[in-house]
């Protein structure tokens, strides 16, 4: 079975997960992030995710917390 655009690379589908755990390495947090396919994705937004430690993407609702949050 041949592969898909996404599958044929290293990157991440945008929007196929509700929830994403972030690290402190991945900050500037962004969604779609840096390693998702863009070209079915909204455009980019960047997410205060180290405020609360969870934070929602106002376009597509996906979740991300940051999961080591203390510094």
């Amino acid at each position: 079975m041949p592969k898909t655009a996404s599958q044929a690379t290293d990157q991440i589908p945008p929007n196929a997960e509700n929830h994403y755990p972030v690290t402190r390495a991945d900050l500037p947090l962004s969604c779609p992030m840096p390693g998702m396919s863009l070209w079915n994705s909204h455009p980019r937004v960047y997410l205060p995710v180290e405020d609360s430690g969870t934070v929602r993407c106002p376009y597509c609702g996906a979740e991300y917390e940051l999961v080591d949050a203390a510094s």
